[in-house]
């Protein structure tokens, strides 16, 4: 194994909060099981739930909901001091006029992509030279619905780049569709290339792609399920080829799912409910990209909304919202299984958890 002993490895918690709450969290991290120490807290931001992080400038960006002239989607952007584990804020941009829920970098940190569930906005603001988030760039609006109470409009609410970072797709909740966009980080814009239908009342939530295959998978809220791609690297367009349910065959109740990650190898996927309160697991074929249940595990709290994979895999940290704790489970390589180490830390509402390794 390798020797984790100097390494300066952070988590980065986002939860709900109000804005004289804590919100944002530093956690110094130690990777044999999982312990966390808080380093900071961060007040001043509403709702700072999603948040990314550029580990060789050493700078988190942070989403909040604005708090002047009306309801609107701010980044904040934090320069880290990786030796006390402390955050200094640079500045703050409007991004879109309406509360964002996700933001992501593109891969050349030129671009900060943020999503609106409740405009069905897209937004991209420039990445200055020194870390600082530049005004808004590009505004784009969705249209559309769907057939179910929560699909009246069109809710983005997710971007992910691809592994080439030529691509990002923006998964809509209220339209049931993904929507594949080139990504010009010059500009800095995205232009729409792409776009699927999934079954109406699906509800794609977020996504992931495989390391290595031309394989996407999206995470569809409303229906419990994960639907595989085959992705086309040179125009963006996916082409579904399976849908599995994320809950078990006897499971009756109300659940939704929320997060989806892929292990770094390829070979497993992990998809959360919240409702039955699991983590799905899957294991990937080699071949097509296709899924087979393996197992689900619970989270030992409610509502678990987003959950994160350790840099070198060995461990996965489960945020549950509604338990107000973030739960360590140890990841068999093999096997993809999953068991609880009894490691966990208790903190007010998390949502989103990002590492990077500053050392």
């Amino acid at each position: 194994m390798e020797n984790n002993a100097n390494k300066r490895i952070f988590a980065f918690i986002g939860s709900y909060a109000e804005a004289e709450e804590d919100g944002v969290y530093v956690a110094l991290f130690h990777p044999v099981h999982g312990e966390m120490t808080i380093t900071d807290r961060i007040q001043g931001l509403k709702n700072p739930t999603f948040l990314d992080v550029d580990p060789e400038k050493r700078i988190l960006y942070v989403l909040s909901e604005g708090q002047t002239g009306g309801r609107s989607g701010v980044a904040a952007a934090f320069s880290i001091d990786p030796e006390k584990g402390r955050l200094t804020e640079l500045n703050r941009e409007r991004t879109v006029d309406s509360p964002i829920c996700h933001i992501q970098l593109d891969k050349s940190r030129k671009c900060l992509f943020t999503a609106s569930y409740h405009g069905g906005l897209v937004g991209v603001n420039s990445v200055l030279e020194d870390g600082r988030i530049g005004p808004s760039a590009q505004v784009i609006t969705h249209t559309g619905s769907s057939i179910l109470p929560a699909q009246t409009q069109a809710r983005a609410h997710s971007v992910f780049v691809d592994p080439d970072n030529q691509f990002a797709v923006v998964c809509d909740l209220g339209m049931d569709k993904i929507v594949s966009y080139r990504i010009n980080p010059e500009a800095p814009s995205l232009t729409e290339t792409a776009s699927v239908d999934l079954p109406p009342g699906s509800g794609p939530r977020h996504f992931a792609f495989h390391p290595e295959l031309a394989v996407g998978y999206s995470i569809n809220e409303l229906n419990s399920t994960i639907t595989v791609f085959r992705y086309n690297r040179t125009s963006g367009a996916l082409i579904p080829v399976q849908t599995i349910s994320t809950l078990p065959e006897d499971f009756a109740g109300e659940s939704a799912t929320a997060d989806i990650h892929i292990s770094r190898d390829g070979r497993f996927v992990y998809g959360s409910n919240r409702g039955h309160d699991s983590i799905a697991v899957f294991a990937v074929s080699q071949s097509d990209g296709t899924l087979s249940p393996v197992e689900h595990v619970l989270t030992q709290g409610g509502h678990p909304r987003n959950f994160a994979l350790s840099l070198d895999d060995r461990l996965l940290l489960a945020a549950n919202r509604d338990g107000n704790n973030i739960v360590v489970f140890e990841r068999d390589a093999e096997t993809g299984r999953l068991s609880a180490n009894g490691r966990s830390l208790v903190l007010s509402k998390p949502v989103c958890i990002k590492f990077a390794d500053l050392s």
